[in-house]
C-alpha cells in the first residue's frame, strides 16, 4: 500500500487521530448494525407468527363464505357485501429506531357491527364477516411490520457498507501511515543520535 504522506511529527499526530476516529466510527457502526439486525430478526418472527394467523383465519372465513354462497346464492351475497361500509380509519405515524424512520399504523380496533338485515343472511355469513374483520387488523399489523423490516434491511445494508469501508480501507490506510511515519522518524532519530555521538568524539 502506497503511503503518500510526509513523515513529520505533525502528520503522525494527524494519522493517529484519524486512525482513532475511524476505529471509534467502526465500533459505533458495528453496534448500530447489530442492534438493527436484532430488531429485524424479532420483527421477522412476529411477521411469521401473524402470517400464520392470517392464513388460518382466511381459510376459516373462505370456508364459511363457500357455505354462504351455496345457501344464499352468490348474487345475494355480493349485494349484501356491498352494503357493508368500508372501514379505513387509520393513521400512519413514524417512529425512530437507531435513526431509521419506522412506520406505525394507528387505529382503533372495532368489533364488526352488522349493517345488513339478519333475515337476509345466516350464521355462516355472520361468522365470515367476523373473521374477515379480524383479518383486517392483522393485515394492518403485518403491513407495518413488513414495511419496518424492509426499511431496517436497507439501513443495515447502508451501515454495513460504511463499516466495511472503515474496516477494510480507512483503518488499514491510517495504520500503514502511522507505521511508516513512526519508522522513518525513529530512523531519523537514530541517525541524529549517531551523528551527535561522532561529533562529540571528534
Amino acid at each position: 500500500m502506497a503511503v503518500l504522506v510526509a513523515p513529520t511529527k505533525s502528520n503522525l499526530m494527524k494519522a493517529k487521530g484519524a486512525l482513532e476516529l475511524s476505529q471509534k466510527g467502526f465500533e459505533l457502526l458495528d453496534k448500530k448494525r447489530n442492534v438493527l439486525i436484532r430488531e429485524m430478526m424479532e420483527l421477522m418472527d412476529k411477521a411469521q407468527n401473524i402470517q400464520g394467523k392470517i392464513n388460518t383465519i382466511f381459510e376459516e372465513a373462505y370456508n364459511a363464505l363457500q357455505v354462504v354462497n351455496i345457501t344464499l346464492g352468490i348474487q345475494n351475497v355480493e349485494e349484501i357485501a356491498l352494503s357493508i361500509p368500508k372501514d379505513e380509519e387509520f393513521e400512519i405515524l413514524l417512529k425512530s429506531v437507531m435513526g431509521v424512520e419506522i412506520p406505525s399504523i394507528k387505529y382503533v380496533k372495532k368489533d364488526a357491527e352488522p349493517s345488513y338485515g339478519f333475515y337476509r343472511t345466516n350464521p355462516a355469513f355472520d361468522f365470515a364477516v367476523l373473521r374477515f374483520n379480524e383479518v383486517k387488523y392483522l393485515i394492518y399489523e403485518l403491513t407495518e411490520i413488513e414495511n419496518s423490516i424492509y426499511r431496517l434491511a436497507k439501513e443495515i445494508e447502508k451501515t454495513s457498507k460504511r463499516a466495511n469501508a472503515l474496516e477494510s480501507i480507512q483503518i488499514p490506510k491510517y495504520k500503514e501511515q502511522v507505521k511508516y511515519i513512526q519508522e522513518v522518524l525513529e530512523e531519523k532519530e537514530r541517525e541524529d543520535f549517531f551523528r551527535l555521538k561522532r561529533l562529540k568524539k571528534g
